[in-house]
């Protein structure tokens, strides 16, 4: 998300989450605010290669509920990452306080050498699939999905990469097939958009709708 009106017209549709990208040469960088948002739908930053400060600092600026890393953040980064999110479990009151999950992003194309995964299992609540490009993310265009009919994984994953109102029949058949038995979530960005960072509400809306049926 980038734009005010526009994303109180996104949260009103109920969706799980909602981005922030705080990458700089992105043409959807974040500056702005994020009042408005209801609690039911959580707050994800996006990161590329950003350094753990600079990602502490907008979790507090922003209140964001996932860090998602979108570079080539190594399991050192997220060890030291992970360091210093559960040294902020507590308040100093000692009241609890939400932990922060993290997303690692990794790019597929036709195949996947899912054994680089193992590293990362213990440091991540989710992994996402994206297809691989030119950018870190926001290509446009979907990879092959039959490759996660290999996932040997169950940590839970996003689906992403090119995901619009044409693919819902292709969705509807890999949310029914064995390869989506640890997909978590579905998610959405440029095929939904007039212009970078603005979304088309009716046509996310009625994905929406069709999506929870499945």
């Amino acid at each position: 998300m980038k734009f005010k009106e526009n994303m109180s017209k996104v949260a009103a549709l109920g969706p799980d989450y909602m981005g922030f990208i705080f990458w700089k040469p992105s043409k959807r960088h974040f500056t702005g605010r994020a009042d408005k948002i209801p609690k039911t739908v959580k707050r994800v930053g996006v990161f590329v290669d950003a350094s753990i400060d600079e990602v502490m600092g907008k979790i507090d600026a922003f209140e964001l509920d996932i860090i998602q890393l979108h570079g080539k953040e190594d399991t050192l980064y997220l060890a030291q990452l992970q360091k210093e999110l559960n040294a902020r479990v507590y308040e100093t009151t000692n009241a609890p306080k939400k932990g922060i999950e993290v997303i690692k992003v990794f790019s597929i194309k036709d195949t996947f050498d899912f054994s680089i995964l193992a590293g990362y299992e213990p440091l991540c609540n989710y992994f996402l699939f994206d297809t691989k490009g030119k950018l870190p993310g926001g290509n446009g265009y979907a990879f092959n999905w039959e490759v996660l009919n290999q996932y040997p994984s169950h940590t839970p994953f996003f689906l992403s990469g090119g995901i619009g109102p044409d693919e819902i029949e292709k969705l509807q058949k890999f949310i029914q097939s064995p390869a989506s038995a640890h997909c978590h979530a579905i998610d959405v960005n440029s095929k939904f958009e007039i212009e970078p960072g603005i979304k088309r509400i009716d046509t996310l809306s009625t994905f929406i709708k069709t999506i929870k049926k499945f």
